[in-house]
């Protein structure tokens, strides 16, 4: 079993950023995809950021690429997202996943996430 613990979510406004952190503990996610879906009020879950276990370009959703960055540390046991020039559709709980390894590439397809974070709240206001 892993368990995923998320921080660093808030409020923030229109063009401001925010870190947010998952940290994991029980067994690895070495092998795991690993990284963070999100959801809106009235949306589908979608997947926003995701690295990839042996490294490797991460998996970004077009509409966070070059504002969104992820990076993860299997020595902490911890990814982060760095989210930057932040709009109101950013508006969701965010959720750091991590699937039980053995994907490859790793996709945003919730389905294949057996490990989830209680998620944490982003609010973008003008």
């Amino acid at each position: 079993q892993v368990r995923l613990v998320e921080s660093g979510g808030g409020s923030v406004q229109t063009g401001g950023s925010l870190r947010l952190s998952c940290l994991a503990s029980g067994n690895t996610t070495r092998s795991s995809c690993w990284g963070w879906f999100r959801q809106a009020p009235g949306k589908m879950r979608e997947g926003v950021a995701l690295s990839h276990p042996g490294g490797g370009t991460p998996y970004y959703r077009d509409s966070v690429k070059g504002r969104f960055t992820i990076t993860r540390d299997n020595a902490k046991n911890t990814v982060t997202l760095q989210i930057s020039r932040l709009t109101s559709e950013a508006t969701a709980i965010y959720y750091c996943a991590a699937d039980s390894g053995g994907h490859w590439p790793c996709l945003p397809n919730a389905y294949e996430y057996n490990y989830w974070g209680q998620g944490t709240q982003v609010t973008v206001s003008s």
